[in-house]
Parts: structure tokens; sequence; C-alpha cells
């Protein structure tokens, strides 16, 4: 990032409006239920490529 000329920023402060008790909640109770969703490896592409001509 830094050869981009990015650099890596954090926030001078927290929100004042943010609840920890719902954040800790949520991770613990709508979190894993995302995360099971999750898509089956299967193949990435339905397009088939062909060979290479000569």
């Amino acid at each position: 990032m830094k050869r981009h000329g990015w650099s890596w920023q954090q926030p001078a402060r927290r929100a004042i409006e943010r609840d920890d008790g719902a954040v800790e909640l949520w991770k613990k109770e709508v979190w894993p239920q995302v995360k099971v969703r999750r898509r089956p490896a299967g193949p990435g592409s339905s397009v088939r490529t062909r060979p290479a001509s000569r």
C-alpha cells in the first residue's frame, strides 16, 4: 500500500453511538448464522474455455 501512496489509517476515536452490548450479541448470535450460509466449493466458472488454437 505504501508503494502506491496509501497509508494505514485508524479512527481517532470510537463512535459515541456505539453499543458494545449489541455488538457482542450480534457476534454471538447473528454472525455464526451468516458465516454458515457460504456456498459450497465447486467449479469456479460456468464458461468453458477453448484450448489454444495453433
